[in-house]
């Protein structure tokens, strides 16, 4: 059978959704064809132009205004401005022939039986026999879309609905018609993970699917419980935001985003279709829910929901919270439970669980309460929407950015545990699991030789969760694999001669243990192994350097230990490039200071595509201290044999030192200079990331590594560039661009990036510069507002400018 492949996709509708999922392809670098209907009438601005209908700017005005206002967006939808190239636009009565060349037509109208069929029936005449043709159907019934279309239609067809953002929500289900054949399904399981880097999950075609019917009940849920258990919205949020391993836009704040009448219309949904549902009468709507529609209360759309921005007199700005009781909008309350403040050291999101149930306040009630509801509920979606249990956990991770899913939250628990907390609340499980408990299975999963298992319903036994082969799932091997732990790491044997280093300290921030962590595993690396994977699986890579342990440092003037500190953090830096074996970095999420500095110290990146990486030191008012400020210099001086503009080029480096600029993709990393086009590369499916980087230490290794020799051939330009950058700032304090304070360290920025104030341009060691990066960092930790800063950092997590 011929390997299919996607070279070019067809989207049918440029609305949020569609202009998002076509963005999304331009990331993988797909080609897309975006369509969308013909205006029907002029709008204002044609009209003055003197243009028709017939105009073809006209013709794409609907197509080409939705995917102007995507790329505009905040997050934006697409990876670099760029790839927007990619996408090329049409209408659906000039180019609809055009679908005939493509690999692969998705469907992403209005969520209308009768407009659908119009489509599919359109589309059915100029489809090439064999393309694959899918609905991004958020819950209508495949079977229903199907009717009257050709066979060769209803074998290539099926439902791929993806989650809005399409580029950041992780969860692809594929929901497979009556007729769809193996190999469709099997080939859009396997694209989904590989190539759009998502969580593919092959669901039923039952209302709603999985994740929608499991997270549409869990805010039901809360809808009736709020009332019930007296608690405030601002309550609420607090409960279920990052203290359970969830978005910190919680639940209430969440709709807001998303749209109170999109979670009305799947509600409504699963309550007409779902008249078998034991929670049937939990998806009927609260009286609240009712009115806020009626008055319009839709959420960030309307300008209000569940909370309201206003401004006040004094021109700031302000949120309001919703009481449900009167409907009225008030200020916002603080929200404190004593059961949250016992999980307050407990880092492992997981770990906290067993803690929540037991608390003897308001919060532990609430807890209770929602898990036995959740518990019952998914275990008696099982086999009605799912066969296994694990896609559930997958769609609720996914879909919803849960940490984690029903069912390993329970496990968490205790599954017994859980039993007794439904009794207490009126439920009990389905009857497989008390099934599961009698068979001796006292967990929904296990983990055996670094892979996980869960409990197959059908063969009553614990089976391999599928797909696991191209992935390394470090809390599995944590235990069984570790070479070396201290506070601050774990060194973990990949296999195959390689070694991974695991950053465990809070927001895996680079302190003294992590740099001993980094230097053990170079020693053992170099003794016993072929290679280095620096890498995690926490939300963020590293949040950077410890700025509170460099604080405390320099309040109590002790310069001797801060120098020596910095020194450290350096010279570790430098035995990331200069060791004996290949050293890889898997950056991913917040990659900042010290984080990026490690990076853009390795011989090679493999950077998830969601990383957001930069030298953010200016917000705490000192320079890039770990060979960051010496690396933009010798990243220029690189770009100078290539015949760039010298002072031109090293003021770009300097600016992205100076500006704090953090890219919002890893591909914006490359223009950044953090990234290296030619040797880093990127990974769009983070979960691949440890097991990609591995494998490219093994091929470095496998060529034949050599220890690099040190650098001594680092062009600075002294005092030509000193010159240029002193001007410049002294410009930008004048025209209050910048504070007195900014303009210091901008000026020990360029004395480092220049080189000094050598007379004539030099070549220089690496360590020259690292010693003038050293003496700048450490002149300004001698400065009030950098302790200010820093401190403000500490306080609020947030940049103090002066």
């Amino acid at each position: 059978m011929t390997k299919r492949r996607i070279k070019k996709v067809a989207i049918i509708g440029s609305g949020i959704m569609g202009s998002g999922i076509a963005c999304h392809f331009a990331n993988i670098g797909v080609d897309v064809l975006l369509l969308d209907i013909v205006p029907r009438e002029l709008n204002a601005t044609e009209k003055t132009k003197g243009l028709t209908l017939n105009d073809k700017i006209v013709r794409n005005r609907i197509v080409n205004d939705a995917l102007g206002k995507a790329l505009k967006s905040n997050p934006s939808p697409i990876y670099h401005q760029k790839f927007a190239s990619r996408i090329t636009t049409g209408n659906l009565e000039d180019d609809i022939s055009k679908v005939a060349h493509v690999d692969w037509i998705m469907e992403v109208v209005v969520e209308r039986l009768d407009i659908k069929k119009q489509v599919f029936e359109t589309l059915d005449k100029h489809r090439t026999p064999g393309t694959l043709i899918t609905s991004n159907t958020s819950g209508i019934p495949i079977h229903f879309m199907i009717e009257g279309r050709s066979d060769d239609f209803q074998k290539h067809f099926c439902g791929t609905h993806f989650f809005n953002p399409a580029r950041y929500l992780k969860l692809f289900e594929i929901i497979p018609g009556p007729k769809t054949s193996n190999e469709v399904l099997e080939f859009l399981n396997g694209y989904g993970e590989q190539f759009l880097g998502k969580t593919s999950v092959i669901a039923k075609d039952t209302p709603a699917f999985i994740g929608n019917r499991i997270g549409i009940f869990g805010i039901q849920s809360l809808f009736h419980q709020v009332k019930e258990l007296g608690l405030t919205i601002e309550e609420v949020d607090k409960l279920t935001g990052p203290v359970i391993g969830r978005p910190k836009s919680a639940t209430f704040r969440t709709v807001d985003v998303v749209g109170l009448d999109t979670l009305v219309h799947v509600a409504n949904g699963i309550y007409e279709n779902c008249p078998n549902d034991e929670a049937h009468e939990l998806f009927k709507l609260p009286d609240f829910i009712n009115t806020m529609m009626e008055n319009k209360w839709l959420g960030s759309k309307t300008g209000q929901g569940f909370y309201k921005k206003i401004k006040n007199e004094d021109g700031s700005s302000e949120i309001l919270s919703l009481d449900l009781d009167t409907l009225e909008y008030r200020k916002k309350k603080s929200a404190k439970f004593a059961t949250l403040e016992l999980t307050k050291t407990i880092d492992k999101v997981i770990d906290r669980f067993s803690v929540l149930v037991n608390g003897k306040d308001k919060a532990g009630a609430f807890y209770r309460k929602n898990f036995a509801a959740m518990f019952a509920y998914v275990s008696n979606r099982i086999p009605e929407i799912s066969d296994e249990l694990y896609k559930i956990d997958d769609a609720m991770k996914a879909g919803f950015g849960w940490e984690h899913g029903p069912f390993q939250i329970w496990d968490a628990i205790g599954v017994e545990k859980g039993i007794d907390i439904m009794k207490s609340e009126g439920l009990a499980p389905a009857a497989w699991v008390n099934e599961m408990l009698s068979s001796g299975n006292k967990s929904f999963y296990s983990v055996k030789e670094g892979a996980t298992y869960f409990y197959n319903i059908s063969s009553k036994s614990q089976e391999k969760v599928p797909g696991q082969d191209a992935f390394i799932i470090l809390d599995n091997i944590r235990k069984s694999n570790e070479v070396f732990k201290n506070t601050g790491v774990v060194i973990e044997d990949l296999g195959d001669g390689i070694l991974n280093c695991e950053f465990q300290s809070k927001m895996n921030t680079i302190g003294g243990d992590v740099l001993a962590g980094l230097n053990k595993a170079i020693d053992i690396a170099e003794k016993d192994f072929d290679g280095l994977v620096i890498g995690n699986q926490g939300a963020n890579f590293s949040v950077g350097a410890n700025i509170g342990m460099i604080f405390m440092m320099a309040v109590e003037q002790e310069y001797d230990e801060l120098n020596a500190a910095i020194k450290y953090f350096q010279d570790t830096m430098m035995r990331m490039r200069y060791s004996a074996i290949p050293t890889i970095s898997a950056p991913h999420g917040m990659t900042l200071g010290g984080g990026c500095e490690l990076s853009m110290h390795v011989d090679k990146v493999v950077a998830a595509a969601e990383t957001y990486i930069g030298l953010v030191e200016f917000g705490v008012g000192v320079i890039p201290g770990g060979g960051g400020s010496k690396e933009m210099a010798l990243r220029a001086s690189d770009s100078f044999k290539k015949g760039d503009v010298e002072l031109n080029t090293l003021q770009e480096y300097f600016l992205t030192i100076g500006m704090a600029k953090v890219s919002t993709s890893a591909y914006e990393a490359f223009d950044l200079g953090v990234l290296q086009q030619g040797k880093d590369i990127v990974v769009v499916n983070k979960d691949r990331q440890i097991a990609t980087a591995k494998a490219h230490a093994r091929l470095l290794a496998d060529a034949g590594y050599t220890q690099p020799i040190k650098r001594n051939d680092v062009k600075v330009l002294g005092k030509q560039a000193l010159g240029m950058f002193l001007v410049g700032t002294d410009a930008m304090e004048a025209s209050r661009y910048i504070s007195e304070h900014d303009h210091k360290i901008a000026n020990k920025l360029a004395y480092v990036m220049a080189g000094g104030d050598l007379s004539e341009p030099t070549l220089v060691s690496e360590q020259y510069l690292l010693d003038l990066e050293r003496e700048a960092f450490l002149s300004l930790c001698t400065e009030r507002k950098t302790l200010e800063r820093i401190q403000h950092m500490l306080k609020t997590g947030k940049p103090l400018r002066n």
